[in-house]
């Protein structure tokens, strides 16, 4: 039997989108794991096996990556559509209540998704950002997204995720940066080694305000019924110390795990991180918000 099944669901502007959905119990909210900006579905596959079969999980592709469709316009590849787009594959999967795993982007749309749909969600993990996001972070994102490159062995395609995060993950191995790799490009008609996502996903991140959206401060409020679990890298260029502690203080059922040799973002897969991950699913069952 295979480990999940291909969905796919339709956009109200018509794109046909994919997530990868991991069978699980059918009496707790299933976890929607969402992606970060240039990242697909395979980011969560460790993650996943770790929750199912306990739990369904759905590990969504966003629009422009990875098996979903690329938009016409691209000034469709923002935050609120991205959040629309998982209201509707909630409608179409019949899901009343859910829990989000969110990391970079998939933790603003989780954000965002409090708001479109109040009382649905039982609980957030934000994985490396909040509601303010670091300049310098925002400014090396702005620096590669949708700028293609391409390898001919995975090898080398290791070997350049290495060169542009070293920072971010310090200890790796050559190892995990071939899995690395290996989610985060694909192989083209072509057998060249090639990013997988459409580059005009960089067109309106690249326009200020776009990268998150008005007053996302107020947007986490609306987590403030739900138990959150706020992970960060402690070397982290995008959710700073001091906006985590924010956060956490701000909601009244969130808590800070931090990671520590990680940068942005941590693979939700580290030591300090799984107690803490599991402890949270245990406390989210299926009762209705307060």
């Amino acid at each position: 039997m295979a480990e999940f099944r291909d969905i796919y669901w339709w956009s109200s502007d018509g794109l046909r989108l994919h997530a990868r959905d991991y069978p699980g119990a059918d009496d707790t909210p299933p976890v929607l794991c969402l992606p970060g900006l240039t990242r697909n579905a395979r980011d969560f596959a460790d993650v996943a096996r770790s929750i199912a079969p306990a739990r369904r999980v759905i590990a969504v592709e966003f629009r422009g990556r990875g098996e979903s469709g690329y938009a016409k316009d691209p000034m469709s590849y923002v935050p609120l559509t991205y959040a629309q787009d998982v209201v509707a594959l909630l409608d179409d999967q019949k899901i009343d209540r859910f829990v989000t795993i969110g990391t970079s982007l998939g933790g603003i749309v989780t954000m965002l998704l409090a708001g479109l749909v109040p009382g649905r969600l039982a609980g957030a993990l934000l994985n490396d950002v909040g509601p303010e996001i670091e300049p310098a972070g925002l400014a090396r994102i702005r620096g590669y997204v949708g700028k293609p490159s391409t390898w001919p062995t995975w090898m080398h395609a290791a070997r350049g995720v290495q060169e542009g995060n070293a920072a971010a993950y310090p200890d790796w191995g050559i190892e995990q940066w071939l899995a690395m790799a290996k989610r985060l490009y694909r192989v083209n008609s072509a057998g060249r080694i090639v990013l997988d996502y459409d580059m005009k996903i960089a067109e309106p991140f690249r326009l200020p305000g776009n990268e998150a959206g008005p007053d996302m401060w107020r947007a986490l409020a609306a987590l403030a019924g739900v138990p959150v679990l706020v992970v960060r890298g402690a070397l982290s260029d995008i959710l700073s110390a001091r906006t985590a502690e924010r956060m956490v203080a701000t909601l009244p059922d969130a808590t800070l795990v931090t990671v520590p040799e990680i940068g942005h973002a941590p693979m939700l897969d580290e030591p300090a991180v799984q107690p803490a991950l599991r402890h949270w699913l245990a406390r989210i069952g299926n009762r209705p918000a307060d």
